[in-house]
């Protein structure tokens, strides 16, 4: 059997720029080969980590030092219909901050992994500061244009991901601001779809460090969401159902961490939130389904440059403990593995200078969306959520174990398949 070439993954210890983009599809990872990067020398988690940092990185150092307006590149879809300066930057801040956070939440550590943590962390916190800082050069944009809302959304989940690592650190004056930029949202008219849980995570968010909050807008984005639930895991964004990834990209991860909120502060019910849950694992469920022996997956539907954040939802609940019974953790780790190696180790996922590029896999700018830029990108990183477990968990240490679709091709016996009601 052919073995991949592996990209050459330098110590946790170095930054940016230590892994070269392969160049071809991940081609030895099939029904009998599930965990290829013990040929490398590495774990499944020194990879996802060696990964994130290096998608990560770009980001958050320029905005710590303020220069991520001047040195980020401003690749932008076909058509695209937005300003891009006005609102690319809260793009790749926020949605790359949102999938650091479980990660940057474990305790520090003098580990090779938490000396490198410890150094995003610090970056990530002062990349906040200079954000909502007006006289930065990287303020950042939340009140001209519609998009700001979406982002914003994003930078709340980070802080309701991590609070303590996140929010609680940072100094009042920067609080303050951030606040205010948030309230300044409400002037944006949220989209009839899955835009309704933008707002309502901004409203969660501030209900969470008891800020005054608008329950109106966290009670219309329940009823929408619970009434436009197609069945079988799936919601419909918006009145007509679309068969894409935005269950995993939004509606999923973000209608239970809102609920999550509403719960804990009791504003909500809890009854909501299991029923939530329990969508979402069966959402889940055919999720890792769909995961091919090669670690490919059906390219289908809007905003496939998000790449590996269309997982979400899986990863999310490996992070949380409360994947679908006969789910085991390790078939979802050596699944997104599989996936990881496929996507970023093509060559142009990458620019020269490290950057991701427009694409699934590759650079492929033809697929980009009218409202995708370099900037959104960065929403892959919440691909990587289950960095949030430490590396004891069963998730990481537990044998390599085959997903199901290489179970199935491979003439192994898989659990049956049928449809839910709830």
């Amino acid at each position: 059997m052919e073995r991949r070439n592996f990209i050459k993954i330098a110590p946790l210890a170095g930054l940016a720029g230590a892994m070269a983009p392969g160049k071809t599809l991940a081609s030895a990872i099939t029904g009998h080969t599930v965990n290829d990067t013990a040929a490398a020398g590495i774990t499944d988690r020194q990879y996802h980590l060696n990964l994130l940092q290096r998608i990560a990185t770009p980001v958050v150092e320029n905005m710590s030092k303020g220069t991520l307006k001047k040195n980020m590149p401003l690749e932008k879809g076909p058509g695209y219909g937005l300003v891009v300066e006005k609102v690319t930057y809260l793009e790749a801040f926020g949605r790359c901050i949102s999938g650091l956070a479980p990660w940057l939440a474990l305790p520090d550590d003098v580990t090779p992994e938490g000396k490198v943590r410890k150094q995003l962390k610090e970056q990530v916190l002062q990349g906040i500061v200079n954000g909502v800082n007006p006289s930065s050069p990287d303020y950042l944009n939340f009140r001209s244009e519609s998009q700001p809302l979406v982002d914003a959304a994003y930078l709340c989940q980070t802080f309701m991901r991590a609070p303590e690592a996140l929010w609680q650190p940072l100094d009042n004056t920067t609080k303050a601001n951030i606040i205010k930029e948030l309230k300044e949202l409400r002037k944006i008219r949220p989209a009839y779809n899955n835009w309704l849980l933008f707002a309502a995570m901004v409203e969660a968010f501030l209900l969470s460090v008891n800020e005054e909050w608008e329950p109106l807008r966290t009670m219309v984005a329940t009823k929408k969401i619970q009434e436009w639930y197609a069945g079988d895991g799936f919601y419909s964004d918006g009145p007509q159902f679309s068969l894409d990834y935005y269950n995993g990209y939004v509606i999923h991860p973000m209608f239970t961490d809102m609920l999550k909120v509403l719960v804990d502060k009791q504003q909500g019910s809890k009854a909501d939130y299991d029923q939530a849950i329990k969508r979402m694992q069966r959402f889940s469920e055919l999720q890792e389904r769909m995961i091919a022996p090669d670690g490919t997956y059906p390219a289908l539907g809007r905003s496939m440059t998000y790449r590996t954040a269309a997982f979400q939802p899986l990863v999310q609940l490996a992070l949380n403990h409360q994947l679908p019974e006969g789910i085991a953790p390790a078939q979802v780790r050596c699944a997104m593995t599989a996936i990881m190696k496929n996507i970023f180790e093509m060559e142009g996922t990458f620019d020269k200078q490290g950057w991701l590029q427009l694409g699934i896999c590759g650079h492929q700018p033809e697929v980009a969306d009218v409202y995708t830029s370099t900037g959104s990108l960065y929403i892959c990183t919440n691909g990587f959520l289950a960095l949030g477990l430490p590396a004891g968990d069963p998730f990481w240490s537990d044998p390599a174990a085959e997903w199901t679709a290489q179970k199935v091709w491979s003439g192994k016996r898989i659990k049956k398949d049928y449809h839910v009601n709830y």
